[in-house]
């Protein structure tokens, strides 16, 4: 009796949140979902009209996102949060270990030093886009900097240049993606041969052999575009990136100095006596110990990359198209031009791409709690 009272007073406290989280996060994830496979906003008459006539679509506004000649913007825009969510991790990782790295050899004056490189964390992403967007004026900030020293200026054009590299097609992108998804394959099957998982193993490299034989045959047959589509990395976003990575670099610090100090010095004594070296202690006993928090650091990281909305509207404006990105897209189009169909379609593209970071992490941390 006790225990049926007590499961029914935790239902009734947990119910407002349910019904709450259900109306306003999920109901409305729904509805953006319905919205996006409609027509709202291809009849400019219906499009702010207070009970607009909307026709049933399904999956046209992202067949012409993904396929439409004249939908290049959006195309261009996922290149572009590929390349900043790539550099943007690999900063914040790489910076955030070498900081605690020092850090954690009890310098003097540690307390200082940490307060300064956790503090940018503090600042919100619009206050970091107007300091670097400064900082980053093609005619002043640190372009002038060398005419101190007696040099010339330097032109580099930080959140303006329209210059691209590292091109490719957007027809080879069906190519491009099969042989990721065979190599993601392989991989997991080899983890999963390490850990004697043998029918997973056998499961799992059959999966890659047959995705490499489809890349292979049918995959290079598939052409989303009637033409070559160029798309690249835009080097006006290494000033994005820049200003990103010195905002959050510091929690990456924060992460793995703490976790650097949990690590037992038993362990580091014991590989010492073994004859390692630094680098051969920090390569085989320490940095794997770091593996959770890297893969915890990613995760919470990866999501802001790919939602980024307001460092950029800062930094460069949001009518650049060279440095645009999908929210700043989902706006333009949703708020300025009413293609309300279409900025759910977007909306709901980044919602995908936030879940296939999101779900995996919190389905093996699930899975890892119930083995415990």
């Amino acid at each position: 009796m006790r225990m049926t009272r007590d499961r029914i007073t935790a239902i009734l406290m947990i119910l407002p949140t349910i019904v709450l989280v259900g109306i306003f996060v999920y109901g409305f994830i729904g509805q953006t979902a319905y919205t996006s496979m409609t027509d709202w906003g291809a009849n400019p008459a219906q499009a702010l009209a207070l009970n607009p006539e909307l026709d049933f679509i399904g999956l046209a506004n992202y067949q012409r996102l993904f396929t439409s000649p004249i939908d290049t913007r959006f195309r261009q825009d996922l290149v572009n949060t590929f390349f900043f969510t790539l550099f943007f991790l690999a900063g914040c990782l790489g910076l955030g270990l070498g900081l605690a790295i020092l850090l954690e050899r009890n310098v003097r004056g540690e307390g200082i030093f940490r307060t300064i490189f956790l503090f940018p964390f503090a600042l919100a992403f619009i206050v970091t886009g107007t300091i670097w967007r400064w900082m980053l004026q093609p005619q002043g900030g640190v372009n002038i900097l060398p005419t101190y020293l007696g040099f010339d200026r330097l032109q580099f054009r930080w959140v303006t240049s329209r210059t691209q590299i590292w091109q490719f097609n957007w027809q080879n992108l069906p190519l491009f993606g099969g042989i990721i998804f065979a190599v993601v394959l392989a991989w997991l099957a080899w983890r999963a041969w390490k850990r004697k998982a043998r029918a997973r193993a056998y499961v799992t490299a059959a999966l890659a052999l047959g995705v490499a034989l489809w890349t292979a045959t049918a995959g290079r047959a598939v052409e989303l575009l009637p033409f070559p589509e160029s798309h690249g990395f835009n080097v006006a976003f290494v000033g994005i990136t820049l200003a990103a990575v010195w905002q959050m670099s510091g929690y990456t610090m924060a992460l793995y100095l703490a976790s650097l100090r949990g690590i037992p010095d038993q362990l580091r004594e014991a590989a010492r006596v073994d004859g390692a070296t630094e680098f051969q202690l920090y390569r085989h006993v320490i940095l794997p110990l770091l593996g959770p928090v890297t893969l915890s650091a990613m995760i919470v990281l990866g999501h802001i990359s790919l939602k980024i909305f307001d460092l950029i509207w800062a930094m460069a404006g949001i009518d650049n198209a060279t440095t645009d990105v999908p929210a700043l897209l989902m706006y333009l189009r949703s708020f300025r031009a009413n293609q309300f169909a279409e900025g759910a379609a977007i909306a709901m593209v980044l919602l995908f791409m936030v879940a296939a970071v999101i779900v995996p992490y919190l389905w093996t941390q699930l899975r890892s709690e119930v083995r415990r």
